[in-house]
């Protein structure tokens, strides 16, 4: 498991990068097994995103039944958290990038549990807010969640804006086509007023 050091310089190399701080990506050691360790971060970010879930289905119906929610939601985890890294791989051998893949991924988990923090915060706060403010803590949510891809991107590989940009649109889009796909699946519909 991941020690107490491990989480602390993982989150502060993550934190640095949403700063721009060019020294951020040292915090991520760019070895194979550094990049396999940090994939337990999903570990540490289950909880948060099970509160996510919970919150969301709060405000949502669906024609699933308990049992096949938590199984879809959890398979849907798995599959999101390790979509983009094996897209990416294929990219990376592509460019000549196989060298920069371990940082960059490990950078990517990292960055996620202090996102998934910050995301459970801004989402408690938006449903206790009216309806356009909470919107706009949502936008807000997705804007910093954009950028902070954005940096890391850019501080581990080295690439320009637009570069990072595509980049940013291959791990989104897939993401976005899952989620319609699992709504779709598990009947959800926004309940009234919500």
């Amino acid at each position: 498991m991941i020690s107490t050091g491990e989480i602390a310089r993982g989150m502060q190399g993550a934190l640095g990068l949403l700063k721009r701080d060019p020294a951020a990506p040292s915090y991520f050691d760019n070895t194979l097994e550094a990049c396999v360790r940090s994939f337990q971060v999903m570990i540490l970010v289950a909880p948060l995103h099970i509160t996510l879930m919970l919150l969301r289905y709060t405000s949502v119906t669906s024609t699933a039944d308990e049992l096949e929610i938590v199984l879809v939601e959890a398979l849907r985890y798995v599959v999101d958290w390790l979509l983009f890294p094996v897209l990416f791989y294929e990219i990376a051998r592509r460019r000549n990038w196989l060298g920069l893949f371990p940082r960059y991924i490990s950078a990517l988990n990292w960055v996620n549990l202090p996102a998934m923090i910050v995301a459970v915060i801004g989402v408690v706060l938006a449903t206790l807010l009216p309806a356009v403010p909470a919107e706009l803590v949502r936008i807000a949510l997705q804007a910093l969640f954009f950028y902070w891809f954005l940096a890391t991107t850019r501080a581990t590989l080295g690439v320009a804006w637009p570069v990072a940009t595509l980049l940013l649109v291959v791990n989104w889009v897939p993401s976005l086509f899952i989620s319609l796909i699992v709504d779709r699946f598990l009947g959800i519909a926004l309940v009234a007023g919500a």
